[in-house]
This record gives structure tokens, sequence and C-alpha cells, in this order.
């Protein structure tokens, strides 16, 4: 057999795999489903052995291209723009995927097993062999968004603290979480506490993944394209991934995978409160000086006093820099009155000015954010801190001291 010459499953004898396989054909494409643990060796092996038998044109990953390329470009978050992260409101999304890969580490350092080995594999084999590589999961990001979306404001708390204390904390992983694992990836891992009793968190999580990762499928391997396909995802995902390729996908699956990629926009209400608070505020203001000026006086000095302190202490708490805790004392009062710039924003954009990263900062990051302190050493991760927690000093701040002006102008 020559090295470009394809077998078709049906004229090759697959190797046996520790992991499951599907066979699926759709029309002219047959789909070959291997489920793997995400955290196994055997199933790295599993992905090496089926690529070295040739029977396979083409191979798809349960990867999408940020996951792609954090697995083969790991300094390419050197080349962003810190400044540019912030003002899009990505900083949250960063220091997720931040936590999330801290969180891997920990496997990684734990069980003596890299997570995603065997996706690892994968793009290794289709280099070597040169298969095309799909990537065929939804964006990261999309998918932290929609959970986080998809439940109520009041429970997003408990899941921001649950992803915070599964990557924090320093106990050693149980064997049980390890097994968990080789039925999930990072994301159902972390969330998997919340994702068994809510079915909002299970649908975007995983069900949304399933037919998303079907549509990619069909989009990227139309008709006469390729005819064997091996597909590496999850094991946890085999089933529902399986299921939506027999049945029959739409002719135009773009439009439906776009649907399940859109970020549900803010409710008019919520946009809009940012600018009534405002209101009331500055209307408050003027109340107090019409009563008298010592009372006008004395609610803006308590707006400033507390909408200052609370977010200047946070950056404090952050270990920013003496020139960013004056600037944010100043800037918060002022930010907390006008919606279309925040208080983390200033913050952040003043330790950047000061104390920009270097370049070690971004090659010691993913290693850095493995330990508590490590996120207050780096750099790169100290700035993300001092935007989070000065935007949440001053929200925590406009609360308290809108209530001491509506008391004291109506107690």
């Amino acid at each position: 057999m020559s090295e470009d010459q394809v077998l078709s499953p049906a004229d090759a004898t697959l190797p046996a795999t520790s992991g499951p396989l599907q066979t699926i054909s759709a029309g002219d494409t047959r789909y070959t489903l291997l489920g793997t643990a995400h955290v196994s060796r055997d199933s790295a092996d599993d992905v090496q052995a089926l690529l070295d038998s040739g029977a396979f044109d083409a191979v798809a990953i349960e990867l999408c291209d940020a996951r792609h390329q954090s697995m083969t470009q790991p300094d390419a978050m050197g080349e962003e723009d810190l400044f540019k992260v912030f003002k899009q409101g990505k900083a949250g999304m960063v220091a997720a995927s931040l936590a999330l890969g801290a969180f891997q580490q920990r496997i990684a350092e734990q069980s003596g097993i890299q997570p995603g080995a065997e996706m690892r594999a994968a793009v290794e084999q289709a280099e070597h062999h040169r298969l095309p590589l799909l990537l065929i999961d939804r964006d990261v990001g999309t998918t932290l968004k929609r959970v986080y979306h998809s439940v109520p404001w009041w429970q997003r708390l408990g899941l921001l603290s649950g992803l915070l204390g599964s990557v924090m904390s320093r106990q050693k992983i149980s064997p049980e979480e390890i097994e968990k694992l080789k039925e999930s990836d990072m994301l159902e891992a972390t969330f998997s506490e919340f994702a068994a009793e809510s079915e909002a968190l299970y649908t975007p999580l995983i069900r949304e993944r399933d037919r998303y990762m079907a549509l990619r499928l069909a989009e990227t391997t139309p008709p006469g394209r390729y005819r064997n396909v091996l597909v590496v995802i999850g094991a946890g995902h085999l089933q529902g991934t399986g299921d939506h390729l027999s049945a029959p996908l739409p002719e135009s699956p773009a439009e439906e995978r776009e649907n399940l990629e859109a970020t549900p926009p803010p409710s008019r209400l919520w946009k809009a409160l940012p600018w009534v608070i405002s209101l009331l505020v500055i209307a408050g203001f003027a109340l107090g000086f019409s009563r008298n000026s010592e009372l006008g006086w004395q609610l803006v000095s308590e707006w400033f006093l507390i909408n200052g302190v609370l977010s200047a202490g946070a950056t404090v708490a952050a270990l920013a820099h003496p020139v960013t805790v004056v600037a944010t004392f100043f800037a918060a009062p002022l930010t907390s009155l006008n919606p279309t710039i925040g208080a983390g924003f200033v913050a952040a954009g003043v330790e950047l000015y000061i104390r920009r990263p270097k370049v070690r900062d971004f090659a010691t990051l993913r290693h850095d954010v493995t330990r508590l302190r490590g996120w207050w050493h780096n750099r790169v991760s100290r700035t993300l801190l001092v935007f989070l927690l000065a935007t949440l000093g001053s929200a925590v701040g406009t609360w308290i001291a809108g209530f001491r002006i509506a008391g004291a102008l109506f107690g």
C-alpha cells in the first residue's frame, strides 16, 4: 500500500481500541467515532493506532480554534493586547480560561497524565500522515457565556465561586474525580456538581455541543470531500453526537450552527439599569442641594468616599501599584455615574501603563496561575485581578452609597 492510499473500514481491519467505536454512514461519507477518556494514555494510543492503519482520509477532533491554538501555541497569550482585551469586555473570559487551564495543570501534576493527550496525539498524527484536521467543537468562550446566561443572575455567583474553588484548591484530586474526567472534559468536570442537578446547565454544556459537533461535521465534510473520517470525541459525547449524525441533518447546517454560537443579549431592563441608577443618584444630589447645601455636599462626599474606598481597596487586595490605587480612588465615583466606562477599565489601564507585563510573565503565565499566590505574582494575571476586583468594588460601592443617599433623603 502506498503512503497516500486510503482504505475503507470495510476493506481494512481496524486495530482494537480501549475506547468505544461507533461507525455511521451519511451518504458516501463514513464516520468512525472514537469515544476517548480525556485523562488516559490508552486513548492517545488508540488514536495513533487508528491513524497508523491508513483507513482514514480526515481527522475531526473535539477542539475549537482557541483550544487548538492553546495546545499548539502555548505562548500565544504573549501576543494578546491586554488593553484591547479589557476594552472588548473579554477579561472575565480570559480569567476563566486561565482558571480552567490551572485546573488542567493540577490534574497533570497529580495524576502524571496530561488531560487531552488523545487530542494532542490526533493533531500530531494528522500532521504526520498529512491528513486534514477538522476542529468541530464550539468555542470555549461561547460555551462559557451560554452557561453563564443559562441560569438566573442570582445563581451566577455560585457558578463563579465553584469555578474558582475548583482551580484554587490545593487539595489532592481524588481518584473519583479522575474517573469523572475519563467520561467528560474540563468544562464538564468543573461544573459537574451543578450540571448534574440543572437542566439549564446541562443543555449548553453537553447537549448543545453534541448537536454542534454533528453540524460541524456535516458542514466540513460535504458529500464527495472525504470518504472515511475519524472523529475523536470524549466518551460522554459519543452517544449524543452519534444520534445526531444518524438522523437527517439540515441541508444548510451553518444557520443552525450560528444560532448555537449566539450569546443571548442582556435584557433591555438590565442594559438600562446602570443609566437608571446614575440618573437616580444625580437626582438625589440635586434634591439634597435643593433642601440645603450642607445635605447636598454630605451626599456627594459619601458617594465619593464609599465608591472610592471600596474600589481602591479592592485594587489593594489585588496588590496593584500605589498609583493605580490612587487613580482608582478618584476614578470610581465618576465612572459609577458614567455607564460607558468602568472603574476596572481605568484601574487596569493605569496598572498596564506602570507595570507593563514582560516576556517572562507571558512565558510563565500558565504555570503561575496553578498556584493561588501565582495570580498575584504574575503581572498578566495580576492585571486581570486588578480589573475584576476594581469592577466588583465599584459595583458594591454604588449600591451601598445609593442606599445611603436614599436613606438620608427619605429616611
